[in-house]
């Protein structure tokens, strides 16, 4: 099998909806629920903590098997090609007409898991701190994805990497337009809170 055939299956990868499997388990649609995305912040809204966890395991899980694919087939930046084609297959599913049905944090997670875990050790303190002090998900995975863009750059990390932090960050940052105007607005909903 031609090498190149391994991005075709980390996009499709990315593209497995472990949020709306999951959620088939309880008869619970999270594309008509809550905030309509198959990720994992919504999964854990509708479908509990538990259930939530194994989505966020499902999904990081998809960001990292695919960068390992890709970096075992060209490298780094194999690895980071494959990581982003997972992204892009969670963020615009196939599946679900590649309209936006999710952000891709919990599978950048993964990737940044087994290409960078210096950075990943960084980010995920301050998602956590912000996400315990605002319980805004959304903003911790805005901080977290700036931290990843910084931080590429003060650890000496490929190029590649680098490439990812600025490329990484931008798509959270776009993914989340929507999440910045309810926060504006006070109507984003916080971590934990009832409807």
């Amino acid at each position: 099998m031609p090498r190149y055939l391994i991005f075709i299956l980390t996009y499709l990868l990315g593209a497995i909806p472990f949020a709306y499997l999951v959620g088939q388990l309880k008869g619970i649609d999270v594309r008509r629920h809550g905030s309509g995305n198959i990720g994992t912040t919504n999964a854990f809204r509708l479908l509990g903590v538990k259930l939530g966890i194994l989505v966020l395991l499902g999904d990081a899980s998809k960001g990292a098997l695919s960068a390992l694919l890709g970096y075992w087939a060209f490298g780094p930046w194999g690895g980071i090609i494959g990581g982003l084609l997972a992204m892009a297959g969670h963020s615009w599913n196939p599946l679900f007409g590649f309209r936006p049905s999710g952000k891709g944090v919990a599978a950048g997670f993964g990737i940044i898991i087994v290409l960078m875990p210096k950075v990943m050790v960084i980010a995920i303190v301050l998602f956590l701190l912000v996400v315990g002090t605002t319980r805004y998900v959304s903003m911790g995975s805005v901080v977290g994805a700036l931290t990843v863009a910084i931080a590429v750059f003060v650890f000496p990390e490929p190029m590649a990497y680098k490439f990812f932090g600025l490329v990484g960050a931008s798509i959270v940052l776009v993914l989340h337009r929507a999440n910045f105007q309810r926060v504006l607005h006070g109507t984003e909903r916080r971590f934990g809170e009832k409807k």
